[in-house]
């Protein structure tokens, strides 16, 4: 039970503080400020921006949510690996520390899932009533 605690609070806590990162980012694609936004893998600054709101404000409401956790990780975990390891090259650690310790928590979320006080949890659980109901 502790367990499910720590992961409903790991994935809720960093996805509201990454969720902050990414309101942000609507605001400078909104204000058309994209052209300012880094384009470390070459796509363009505007679609690297567009990709990175996916990824820090979609992916992470649904993993704060619990639903399908460990596979909405991965878009955060590609964004973050590219923001530390691509975007922020040759600046200081400090530069990079944020991206990479949200690297770190989603890969462990990734690893991990979302525990047991997840939409999925929740929605399993009532298919697997309905399943039980019909076979009596």
């Amino acid at each position: 039970m502790t367990i499910n605690i720590g992961l409903f609070f790991l994935r809720v806590v960093s996805s509201l503080m990454l969720l902050s990162h990414g309101i942000a980012k609507i605001g400078m694609l909104a204000s058309g400020d994209a052209s300012d936004f880094l384009n470390p893998i070459g796509i363009g600054s505007t679609f690297s921006l567009i990709l990175s709101i996916f990824a820090e404000v979609g992916c992470s409401i649904l993993v704060m949510i619990g639903l399908k956790p460990r596979l909405f990780a991965l878009p955060i975990i590609i964004n973050m690996w590219v923001a530390g390891f691509l975007g922020h090259i040759g600046q200081p650690y400090s530069s990079k520390e944020a991206a990479l310790l949200y690297l770190v928590i989603y890969i462990s979320i990734a690893l991990l899932g979302g525990g047991k006080y997840t939409i999925d949890y929740y929605l399993s659980r009532n298919k697997n009533r309905i399943k039980s109901k019909k076979e009596i």
